[in-house]
């Protein structure tokens, strides 16, 4: 993975933004999602990851997140989820899709005739327990800030239903400290 972000520091943890190329709408449906959650849980279980938050959109997600190598999580969960998402999308016969990331391909990806991933992810250390909870706060209200619904907790691809009662999240949350 190429990019000029970098992580300055390792023990951090982080809040990232990773977008599909030309912000195509690929999470429109569980069974999309869910392959981020289940890459999300193997990269904890394997590969150190912590979570402390995390949102799903239609084209991109937030996320808090800290590992002993994020870089690395990051690339391999990227080019894991790359294949998984074109996989989903050949079985579900969705040539339209498959088209935009031949399309919108980066010419200096030579290995690959597609791209599902625009480059990098954008992290930004947390420093403190404010930045902590202004970060969360936005994670959570994406959603909301652009009117898909009315509260956080609504959202059902969000760690925001991690501290509602009687909700059972999608994917429990890792503590920060």
């Amino acid at each position: 993975m190429r990019s000029r972000y970098r992580i300055h520091e390792p023990q951090a943890a982080h809040f990232v933004t990773s977008t599909i190329v030309a912000w195509i709408p690929v999470f429109t449906t569980a069974a999309r999602c869910d392959l981020l959650i289940q890459s999300w849980l193997h990269c904890r279980e394997h590969k150190g990851l912590r979570i402390h938050g995390w949102v799903i959109l239609d084209n991109h997600f937030h996320a808090v997140l800290s590992a002993p190598d994020l870089m690395q999580v990051m690339r391999d969960f990227k080019r894991h989820t790359a294949r998984q998402i074109l996989n989903l999308l050949q079985a579900e016969n969705c040539a339209w899709l498959l088209h935009q990331f031949e399309h919108f391909h980066a010419v200096h990806k030579v290995q690959s005739e597609r791209q599902v991933w625009q480059e990098g992810f954008h992290p930004v250390a947390i420093t403190d327990d404010e930045m902590m909870v202004q970060k969360l706060d936005y994670v959570h209200n994406n959603p909301v800030k652009r009117g898909l619904v009315a509260a956080p907790e609504h959202w059902r691809y969000s760690s925001a239903h991690v501290w509602c009662e009687g909700v059972e999240p999608v994917l429990r949350c890792d503590p920060w400290r």
